[in-house]
């Protein structure tokens, strides 16, 4: 089954965990890649999903893809859920926040002291959801791209996630970088194959860099699924 005829769900942009009413802990995440990712994909799939978290409206309005909104990582994990199906190509480009707080106020947390304690828990790993289902055999044929957002130990901290969420392919940048941090209009990535073949690519356009994304999953999709 070529690209052409396979289902992409692309994420992309940061997701927002509450503390109370009015204050959230999120990520600089400016969705612009996973929009560049979207857009590449409408030209290459049967069908382009693209869920986002809080990012500037315009940079999705007038899309001919179908767009879902969503806030949180578990809406995030929800929707992805929601739209992967077999033969589907998911490529997280989202900044999903890894924590979330363990209770949230449902009133404005005031100010009574000099500092104040907070207990965080984990938020659910998209990807690593979508292994779990892949090795339950309850979705087959899913071709999973992640991306890596790093500031040191960059090379090790990427192969372990290829690994460890069972990725077909992982792209990684170095966010400390000029040009490849969040909001940026280029980007720097290196891209690892669970192959264990790798691709620099320097600096380009996010629009550029999601087109040799692309060639990539294309090129490997004979030999990776069926």
């Amino acid at each position: 089954m070529r690209l052409r005829e396979r289902k992409i769900v692309v994420t992309g942009g940061p997701t927002r965990e509450w503390l109370d009413p009015v204050r959230f802990i999120s990520n600089p995440s400016s969705g612009k890649m996973g929009v560049a990712l979207a857009d590449e994909s409408l030209r290459r799939a049967r069908e382009t999903v693209f869920i986002h978290g809080p990012i500037d409206a315009s940079l999705v309005s007038n899309k001919k893809y179908r767009v879902v909104p969503v806030e949180t990582t578990e809406d995030m994990l929800k929707a992805v859920k929601s739209e992967i199906e077999e033969g589907a190509v998911v490529v997280m480009a989202a900044a999903p926040a890894d924590f979330t707080p363990a209770e949230k106020s449902a009133q404005k947390i005031k100010k009574t002291g000099m500092r104040i304690s907070i207990e965080f828990a984990r938020t659910p790993d998209i990807l690593k959801e979508l292994s779990g289902m892949r090795h339950d055999g309850l979705i087959r044929n899913l071709f999973t791209v992640g991306f890596a957002a790093e500031t040191d130990n960059l090379d090790s901290y990427a192969l372990g996630k290829l690994a460890d969420k069972n990725l077909d392919m992982i792209c990684l940048n170095d966010v400390s970088r000029r040009g490849a941090g969040f909001g940026a209009d280029t980007n720097i990535i290196t891209i690892f194959m669970k192959d264990g073949s790798r691709l620099e690519l320097p600096m380009m356009s996010k629009r550029d860099a999601a087109a040799r994304i692309f060639d990539e999953i294309e090129n490997r999709l004979p030999r990776y699924l069926a």
